[in-house]
This record gives structure tokens, sequence and C-alpha cells, in this order.
């Protein structure tokens, strides 16, 4: 199973998504399983690494950001079993750049409708944190972490793991 988590430039969010899923993943015995990428809808900051205010957040729960920014192309709908997208406007740019190649739309999915909490309060997007204040980044982990745990718990349903 691959999995390929997807933002706007690929420096907060999918980064942390992909660092969150790798240590939940490992934490249940499943990282042999399951592998976990991260790429950006846009080419801003390709070859930068994650947002150094993701990077903080994220060590101060023990979960380590990794690599460098990439950005999502056709390729990786052959490459990846999932597309999971941070918010509905990556979702709409995963969707265009699929095109009519039905199975490869069917690879998309929305992080926070996993969530059922996130799907029973009407807010299904992953905030982007990089233009607000340090306290986004706290809740970007706290969405994505109830996010990536409606995932395994998705892929377990389907007996994907």
């Amino acid at each position: 199973m691959r999995i390929l988590m997807v933002c706007l430039g690929n420096i907060c969010r999918s980064p942390t998504a992909e660092a969150v899923m790798v240590a939940l993943l490992e934490r249940e015995g499943l990282a042999d399983r399951v592998e976990v990428a991260s790429a950006g809808t846009g080419d801003w900051h390709v070859g930068d690494p994650p947002d150094a205010r993701s990077t903080a957040a994220a060590a101060r729960r023990g979960v380590h950001l990794r690599g460098a920014a990439q950005q999502v192309t056709r390729r990786d709908f052959a490459d990846h079993d999932l597309l999971v997208a941070m918010d509905a406007s990556n979702r709409r740019d995963l969707l265009a750049l699929a095109g009519d190649d039905a199975a490869a739309r069917d690879r998309v999915v929305l992080l926070r409708e996993l969530d059922p909490a996130a799907v029973a309060a009407g807010d299904t997007d992953v905030p982007d944190p990089y233009y607000g204040g340090p306290d986004g980044f706290d809740v970007v982990l706290d969405v994505v972490e109830a996010g990536c745990v409606g995932l395994l718990a998705e892929l377990r349903a389907r007996g994907l793991v």
C-alpha cells in the first residue's frame, strides 16, 4: 500500500500528515506494509525542507518531519494507491490532474472526511497554518492525528492492512 499526502506547497500540512501517519503505522506494527510520502499541488517550495514551525510543533509531540518538498504529478496516480488531500482545494486540483481517468479519481480522498467528528462538525479541511500564528501548527497536528486514525481505520475496514 502506498499513500501520498497532498497539500498546497508540501511544507506544512502534507509533510505533517506523512510523519504522523508513519508514526501511527510504526506504533501499530504496520510500517512494513504501508509506504507514506507527501507532495504539493504547487511548485513554490520544491526542494525546500518542511516549514520550521511545522517541524518544531511536530517535534514537541515526538513526530519527526523529513524530506524535501515536491510537486504532485500525473505519475503519482500510478505510483500510489491513495492520494490524500488536506483540503477541498487540494482535492479539486488532484481531480483536475486525474482528468477523466476514473481509476485515478477514485484514488483521491480528503483526510478529514475519514474523521467522523470532523464530518459531524461539517469541517473537513485541514487548515493551512502558513500565514497564521504558532497555534495553527498545533491545530494542524490535532486534526491530522484524528484524520490519520480515521485513515488507518478505513484501510483496516477495506482489508488493505
